[in-house]
């Protein structure tokens, strides 16, 4: 599988359980809803770029690995 192919709903998915966060926790932090990071882990709506880059600050990861590039 290429690095691309893994959606960033997977990186988020397990980014967030790798930092002990609920999904109702990240939405807060980053000042969305937890319908929003739902959808995004399920890979029906992806983020913004602007969300991508709170999700990544809040996450401890860099853009590269939440959109799956490694």
């Amino acid at each position: 599988m290429r690095a691309y192919d893994k959606g960033i709903g997977d990186s988020i998915k397990n980014a967030r359980k790798a930092a002990n966060f609920a999904q109702q926790q990240l939405a807060k932090l980053i000042g969305t809803s937890h319908a929003a990071i739902s959808f995004w882990e399920n890979n029906i709506n992806v983020p913004n770029v602007l969300d991508c880059w709170k999700i990544a600050d809040v996450l401890g990861i860099s853009i590269d690995e939440l959109v799956g590039r490694e």
